[in-house]
């Protein structure tokens, strides 16, 4: 089986045991363009329940020779795929702007290096999953090995499909694990493009990609036996119940979920010397060139009092000049939203925000549709005189919609943005680095940047607290404590 890199390919088999097959009862589902409404880019199976037997069965039967691999042999082979993706970067590119409206320039093909990055780093990594020699008498050994956990189940999001398999995938796969992909159901194509490259340098089994509803495919995933770790990325709502159905197994769990960000401004990260900056850092850290569609999104702007009009002007400026419009166009800076339902929803929280008392439209999103597209469209949109117990600043909306929140002493605005069952990220910008890591230590996040607004850095854990999940990826750490568990061996000598 291939699939072509033209991204108008029809239909797209899922991967098991190193066979491209069709789901087990024969149907196949439309993937629909975020971009063109109606617009058919492609089919996969409708997999089911025993296309998740298959998977882990295949999986379960590759396994013990994967993990009995010598590691430079783990690591050979994911050093080759991060090659051979990089080989194909810009056609992986192409295909996420088509799949998730993600705009190419600022996003897809950033996205589409990382995923190259990360297997290029496991693959790195991939012999330092070392135990320890404990101190012990002269007649003992004392030791711990870490041990992968068997076969992985990684449920994938669709807001950055390819990022997010690459924080699961190698560092799974490089702890000796077998894995089973399932994709969203709205960007799927791109994920069964990389299997593909990916499994060209693997044995049949160790990497394996199911299809279809997450009702279904999802489900069996949490339920199966054969699974002994599920890596979720998606809704706290979804979250709990991923942790309530693998708990009732005693399953192994890591779950990266949602948030509610806050951005925090100081009065001097606003002097005229240093607000271009800010602002353009504040507008990154908002991800509007994922249409805001990012659970790390600072999507609550706290700014001082003293700086408010100053800081909101400087952020809609920049955010008025933002080009929404075809993913797959070079000048574009913001895409498309992945499909009607969370379009709706969008604009629903947009709607509610303009009827609260006092409440001030500083930017309208409604006035950016680009003229003559057809698809799920919507523009920055930033609000003024917001209070922190709204829905709009308390409820993660997953689109281009930015909150201001003015704040006058710093007790009230860490506490403001503690007030939150979320807990994954956070901005602060200030020129006093003593009060800004004072305010960063305080702050319930699991991840927190100051003066700057970018993403992750490969090796170093990201992720949440409270309700934003519970885990670590990115990161050599959060590998050995995800992918591997830990075996104490005592040797009598002598």
């Amino acid at each position: 089986m291939s699939i072509a890199s033209d991204i108008d390919v029809t239909d797209y088999p899922m991967l098991i045991g190193g066979e491209w097959v069709g789901g087990q009862d024969g149907n196949w589902s439309e993937v629909l363009s975020p971009s063109r409404r109606g617009l058919v880019i492609g089919r996969v199976p409708q997999g089911g329940s025993v296309d998740v037997d298959r998977a882990v069965e295949a999986a379960r039967r590759a396994f013990p020779a994967w993990r009995d691999l010598h590691f430079k042999d783990r690591q050979l082979a994911l050093l080759r795929i991060a090659d051979a993706l990089a080989e194909h970067a810009e056609e992986l590119a192409l295909l996420t702007a088509t799949d998730t409206g993600n705009a190419l320039r600022p996003q897809a093909r950033p996205e589409s290096q990382t995923l190259v990055n990360l297997f290029r780093y496991f693959g790195g990594v991939a012999g330092e999953f070392k135990g320890t020699v404990l101190p012990s008498g002269h007649d003992q050994l004392q030791y711990t090995r870490k041990e992968p956990l068997g076969v992985v189940a990684a449920i994938l999001p669709w807001n950055s499909p390819l990022m997010i398999a690459g924080m699961k995938v190698p560092a799974a796969l490089a702890a000796g694990n077998a894995v089973i992909l399932k994709p969203a159901a709205d960007a799927p194509l791109t994920i069964l493009r990389m299997a593909e490259i990916a499994a060209a340098f693997l044995p049949p089994g160790v990497l394996n990609v199911v299809t279809g509803k997450g009702s279904v495919v999802g489900e069996a995933l949490l339920e199966h036996p054969g699974v002994d770790k599920v890596s979720f990325t998606g809704s706290t709502e979804i979250g709990r119940h991923v942790a309530e159905v693998t708990g009732a197994r005693l399953a192994h769990t890591s779950l990266e979920l949602g948030g509610k960000s806050p951005t925090i401004v100081f009065p001097d990260a606003a002097t005229p010397d240093r607000i271009e900056a800010t602002a353009d850092g504040i507008l990154l850290g908002m991800r509007f060139s994922r249409q805001g569609q990012s659970c790390t999104a600072g999507s609550r702007l706290f700014i001082h009092e003293s700086v408010y009009e100053i800081v909101l002007e400087a952020v809609a400026r920049k955010a008025s000049a933002l080009v929404v419009g075809d993913p797959l166009d070079e000048a574009t800076d913001m895409g498309a939203i992945i499909n009607e339902s969370q379009h709706r929803s969008v604009k629903e929280y947009i709607a509610d925000g303009k009827s609260q008392p006092g409440v001030r439209v500083v930017l309208d999103g409604e006035d950016f549709t680009p003229a003559g597209l057809d698809g799920f469209y919507q523009g920055p949109t930033i609000f003024a005189g917001v209070k922190n117990t709204w829905r709009i600043a308390k409820e993660e909306i997953f689109g281009p919609v930015l909150v201001a929140i003015a704040w006058s002493d710093r007790e009230e605005v860490i506490a403001m943005a503690n007030d939150s069952h979320y807990g994954l990220a956070a901005f602060i910008w200030s020129q006093n680095l003593t009060e800004a890591l004072d305010t960063a230590h305080r702050i319930d996040s699991g991840w927190v940047q100051v003066n700057q607004g970018g993403g992750q850095v490969i090796g170093q854990s990201y992720g949440g607290y409270k309700a934003s999940g519970s885990g670590r990826e990115f990161s050599l750490e959060g590998a050995i404590e995800g992918f591997t568990q830990t075996k104490q061996i005592n040797v009598k000598l002598g």
